[in-house]
């Protein structure tokens, strides 16, 4: 099994995809840059949309895990919608499957969270909604981690000083709820047209 990851930090920080090919057994590779949207996936006039677009024209995939930057479902919904549906297709066209990486909200009471003038469950259930909508809309698989980062924040050391970038317990609930999305897509039996609706927002930590 091949997986493709296209994000940023928030996808390559404390070697995620390393996890994420240790939960799945797969050979897991991403096309990441600091701050990228998926907007530049699509760009051949970037190197990092150069190096996607020729992944996904020539070479085999069975997952591909899309990851927008933090904010950019709620501070540019017009471009993440966008990006989705392009990159969906593409994907689709291949015959690999679709996952969107949902991820969370800025730390609470994090000086981030503050300049956005943004509340911690406003921006959690804003940034939830949008990538449901985004997986419902393509018919995409949805590992939604900024749900679990919501439920376990409180308990469980998953921010970095930052309040943006994940601790590596962070990056590794990351990994399971993707894995969990992927083995669960799997187990089912589901072709690459029949998505909708298997969206997991659940791991064992």
């Amino acid at each position: 099994m091949r997986i493709l990851m296209l994000g940023n930090s928030l996808t390559f920080a404390n070697d995620m995809p390393q996890m994420l090919a240790a939960l799945t057994g797969a050979e897991v590779v991403h096309h990441t840059r600091g701050g990228a949207r998926l907007s530049e996936q699509l760009n051949p006039a970037t190197r990092l949309g150069a190096q996607t677009q020729a992944a996904l024209a020539g070479e085999h995939w069975d997952y591909v895990v899309l990851q927008e930057m933090s904010h950019g479902p709620i501070s540019s919904p017009k471009s993440f919608f966008s990006s989705v549906a392009q990159l969906c297709e593409q994907i689709r066209s291949s015959g690999a499957a679709p996952v969107l990486y949902a991820t969370w909200a800025y730390q609470k009471g994090s000086a981030k969270l503050a300049a956005r003038g943004w509340g911690y469950d406003e921006m959690s259930r804003a940034l939830s909604e949008a990538y449901r909508q985004a997986a419902r809309e393509n018919h995409a698989l949805l590992a939604d981690v900024g749900r679990r980062f919501y439920e376990l924040a409180d308990t469980q050391n998953l921010y970095a000083p930052d309040g943006v970038h994940p601790t590596e317990a962070g990056s590794r609930l990351a990994a399971q709820v993707i894995a969990t999305a992927i083995e669960t897509h799997k187990e089912n039996g589901y072709g690459t047209r029949d998505l909708q609706g298997c969206a997991v927002s659940g791991a064992k930590v």
